[in-house]
């Protein structure tokens, strides 16, 4: 029987490898390069949101096993965007860095994009045990608040890039916002229950 962190890793590369059979059954559409880029853009969001969900999901059902995922989720969330950021700069630009600074500086999705992109390198390089230890427990929390930046450059360069149809940015949109304001509920109220132990 398959155990939970290999169905998780499974579930995330499903849409990798399915990406990978339709690239060679000819079903990537008359633009493939678009395909690739919005396909890996969508899971780098989504796998980011899962990432933020997992602390608020674990108080809700007092599940505290749904921790050792966060991190693993959160690797593949860096994977799917490193796969959307390289679609771009390698397919769609060519190698190009005069071109690619020229977007990066010009069109306003792609600055929030490569910003939240850029957020999560560190967050990718640091999710060892050994960078908890070298940082510290509180030093590695604050750096990995980041995760909230990137959530929404990645809702806000959607957005952005869409520009008529904006249901799935909104829908995104509003899961993040219920889920940054979890957060500041539950830091609210720890921040109580300290003045109150006072």
């Amino acid at each position: 029987m398959l155990g939970a962190k290999t169905v998780v890793w499974l579930v995330c590369l499903a849409p990798a490898a399915w990406l990978v059979w339709l690239g060679f059954h000819g079903g990537l559409g008359a633009n493939p390069v678009e395909f690739v880029t919005h396909t890996t853009g969508d899971w780098t969001l989504r796998l980011v949101l899962v990432t933020l969900a997992i602390t608020p999901l674990r108080r809700l059902f007092k599940a505290p096993r749904f921790t050792r995922f966060r991190r693993l989720i959160g690797l593949f969330a860096f994977f799917y965007g490193c796969l959307h950021f390289l679609t771009w700069f390698v397919l769609d630009k060519s190698f190009d860095l005069t071109e690619m600074w020229k977007d990066v500086l010009k069109r306003p999705f792609i600055t929030v994009g490569f910003l939240g992109f850029v957020l999560m390198i560190p967050l990718a390089v640091t999710s060892t045990a050994g960078w908890i230890r070298r940082l510290g427990g509180k030093n590695w929390q604050r750096l990995h608040r980041l995760i909230y930046v990137t959530g929404i450059a990645g809702v806000v360069h959607y957005y952005w890039l869409v520009k008529s149809d904006v249901r799935l940015p909104v829908m995104y949109g509003v899961i993040l916002a219920v889920l940054l304001g979890a957060r500041l509920v539950q830091s609210r109220r720890s921040a109580s229950a300290a003045r109150a132990a006072l």
